[in-house]
């Protein structure tokens, strides 16, 4: 499976260069098993054997992850309040999470946002909370290009450095990767059940 997702992305990049770049990168920011662990390490060994532009690449990569993000915040904007009222009760969530949700992106929308770029799986669904939450529009483009940019073109030198070992990178990055998701699985059961007892005790004291 590792083998024959390594094929499609370089094949996809091989075929249509800057656009696969592109393409991929929008579909890694919107909860598609494409990791960009893989995508711009190889990135990294086409710019350093010259078959690619430096920064062509990181142009079209970081146009790709706001792309991605941007879908994905629209989905939460436009469709969050209605998957709650629809699904929440399966999943200990409340409409009034939709407002705590606004308020916690209106304080702390940047630095997550910025943040959630260099963290596993956080950075392929942020976005949807983002829109969900109606973070500014602005500042939502402004922190996702930079947090991005900086992500997408670390991988993408880390691949040129490694060159021909570039999947080593994918390799070593799904180890921490495992145990940086459980940590993140822990905190969000412990963030459920914690914010569910709130909401009763709120309930209770009305």
């Amino acid at each position: 499976m590792f083998s024959a997702l390594i094929e499609t992305i370089t094949g996809i990049i091989l075929a249509i260069n800057y656009l696969g770049i592109l393409i991929l990168m929008a579909l890694e920011s919107m909860i598609a098993p494409i990791p960009s662990e893989l995508v711009m390490p190889f990135v990294g060994f086409l710019v350093a054997t010259s078959k690619l532009s430096l920064t062509l690449a990181i142009i079209f990569s970081s146009l790709g992850t706001l792309i991605g993000s941007l879908i994905s915040y629209y989905i939460g904007k436009f469709y969050g309040d209605k998957f709650i009222r629809k699904f929440g009760k399966y999943l200990l969530l409340e409409e009034a999470h939709l407002q705590w949700t606004e308020d916690f992106f209106k304080k702390n929308g940047e630095k997550t946002i910025f943040i959630g770029r260099f963290i596993p799986v956080v950075r392929h669904i942020i976005s949807i909370p983002a829109g969900m939450g109606k973070m500014n529009l602005t500042k939502f483009v402004i922190y996702t290009l930079i947090g991005g940019t900086i992500w997408n073109t670390f991988l993408l030198f880390l691949g040129f450095i490694l060159a021909e070992n570039w999947t080593l990178i994918h390799k070593y990055s799904f180890i921490a990767d495992s145990i940086i998701i459980i940590l993140i699985a822990v905190i969000i059961a412990w963030y459920f059940m914690h914010v569910s007892k709130a909401f009763k005790r709120h309930k209770n004291n009305k």
